[in-house]
């Protein structure tokens, strides 16, 4: 079997492919069209979210048995049509979710001790410490939305806490140990910090807008290390004006481009963003929650690893 590799991975991903008797070429720079030429000399494709997946895109690649994604989610290819074609879909979300726990976690603890905002004071010759006085973790109730991979990992780095924790999730039966899966509205009545944790899907886009927001019962704290366009920037600027959202941890943004590699799809920036920006209840990163060291490495041999066992 010969497999496609469209972004650069660890170098495990290739030699170990190559171990296990596959062919294995690259190509990191053609356009789609250009790949699309040649993609039906292909069994397999190795992709993080170089570019979508498409109906087109799968109709060229007559001979594909499978597409490993090197990341959590799938929605940069159309599941529905790959698998109607019989072509198998790989993704790793056990290849990051402890990276993003960690993540998660710090960005809560960074927000509620002021971290980011004291530091910066402190660089410029501020020494203000009323002013920087933090909350304790102990004693609030911490509300995870998508008890999966990242979810559960999540929940796991919160186990040194005196908290509670909850878990709404659309799937019966997620909770456990670290999470106590509730309805919906025992959730927004009882959270001091909303956690999301979705796929991409068409059931969370937009997820997080005014009318849920204002559903919850007290104000809270956002955090969001999933995708982007679950939260609706406008609608969260509102609530952090309005205190009943009263800080947002952000590693992704609904301005990321699909590739996630850069930020805005034009160059004029919204006004949203530019409040996050000044913000200083409001901690960014740029999608790097599941992007460490060692989830690169565990990442793709998640990959491998499913790889081998349905194919090799």
């Amino acid at each position: 079997m010969t497999i496609l590799h469209l972004d650069s991975n660890h170098p495990l991903l290739k030699h170990q492919l190559t171990d296990l008797g596959f062919e294995n070429h690259d190509d990191f720079t053609s356009t789609k069209s250009e790949i699309e030429a040649k993609i039906s000399q292909y069994d397999g494709i190795i992709i993080r979210s170089r570019f979508t997946i498409d109906k087109q895109f799968l109709d060229a690649a007559t001979n594909l048995k499978f597409i490993g994604r090197v990341g959590a989610g799938l929605e940069n290819i159309d599941c529905d049509y790959a698998e109607s074609k019989n072509i198998r879909l790989i993704s790793a979300p056990e290849g990051n979710r402890n990276a993003v726990g960690e993540h998660t976690l710090g960005m809560l603890l960074s927000l509620f001790n002021k971290l980011n905002k004291a530091d910066h004071e402190v660089r410029e010759g501020k020494w203000l410490r009323e002013d920087n006085r933090g909350l304790e973790l102990d004693g609030k109730t911490v509300g995870i939305i998508g008890y999966g991979n990242m979810g559960n990992a999540f929940s796991k780095k919160l186990r040194g806490f005196d908290v509670k924790v909850l878990c709404y999730d659309i799937k019966d039966g997620v909770g456990n140990e670290n999470a106590k899966q509730v309805d919906l509205q025992t959730f927004q009545n009882e959270v001091d910090v909303l956690s999301i944790h979705t796929p991409q899907t068409p059931l969370t886009l937009n997820m997080i807008n005014a009318a849920f927001i204002n559903s919850f019962k007290k104000p809270f704290w956002l955090l969001n290390t999933a995708r982007g366009k679950s939260v609706v920037t406008t609608d969260l600027v509102t609530a952090l004006k309005a205190k009943q959202i009263l800080g947002a941890g952000l590693d992704v943004l609904e301005y990321e481009k699909a590739s996630f590699e850069n930020l805005f799809t034009e160059d004029n920036m919204p006004e949203a963003f530019k409040y996050l920006i000044e913000a200083e209840n409001v901690l960014l990163t740029p999608h790097v929650a599941g992007w460490t060291i060692e989830s690169k490495e565990k990442l793709a041999q998640t990959i491998v690893d499913k790889i081998q066992k349905q194919f090799a």
